[in-house]
């Protein structure tokens, strides 16, 4: 598979559920439980299958430990799942290699190759599970994920990745502009010398 150009610009800046979203997945990522829980308060003008494909997706990312404990916390204000289980029988290799390369742009082919020498298992779980199965679905669109993903490895120091998703949220079709409002949105949530570096990643990669 060669890699996808990018998507055009589906989200042009952040709106009010999107920064509340956003904001979640980096409490979901590295908060308390109680913040946690607080933050489930706040979520009035965010879709239900919003939050919990953000929960399900986190385990990618804060491990299924803060999955699990998130999930928990949500039941208690939606009791009965709000999106549907992944389908059996689902091409999820295809549709992750898919993801991957909308995502990853240009240097999917040597994302490819890095992660496969690293080790081939991990290469397959990132496509088919990853990619696949968890950032394939239905229920949240691509650029609010990769949006989340971005402030969940900016509060977690995994600066790699952001890297990485950085790029990934343009790719995915989210403008410069939402990108800046996602990173705003948990500026808070850094110490200031930890903002100021994600800032200055952020700047560079727009050439500034």
């Amino acid at each position: 598979m060669t890699a996808a150009g990018p998507v055009p610009h589906i989200l042009l800046h952040l709106d009010p559920p999107t920064r509340t979203l956003v904001r979640l997945s980096a409490i979901v990522s590295a908060g308390t439980e109680p913040a946690i829980r607080d933050a489930f308060a706040t979520l009035a003008d965010v879709p239900a299958v919003w939050v919990e494909e953000l929960i399900l997706q986190s385990h990618l990312f804060a491990g299924f430990p803060r999955a699990l404990n998130a999930m928990r916390e949500w039941r208690r204000w939606q009791p009965e799942p709000a999106s549907a289980g992944t389908t059996a029988g689902e091409n999820w290799r295809a549709r992750g290699e898919a993801t991957c390369a909308i995502v990853y742009g240009e240097m999917y082919e040597r994302l490819r190759g890095n992660i496969r020498r690293l080790h081939p298992d991990l290469d397959d779980w990132m496509i088919v599970d990853g990619y696949g199965k968890v950032l394939s679905r239905p229920g949240l669109d691509l650029a609010r994920r990769e949006l989340c993903i971005v402030a969940a490895c900016a509060v977690s120091s995994q600066d790699r990745q952001l890297h990485s998703h950085l790029h990934g949220a343009l790719n995915a079709g989210a403008a410069p502009a939402a990108v800046s409002g996602a990173l705003d949105a948990i500026e808070d949530l850094l110490d200031r010398d930890h903002a100021r570096a994600v800032h200055l990643l952020w700047s560079r990669i727009q050439g500034k």
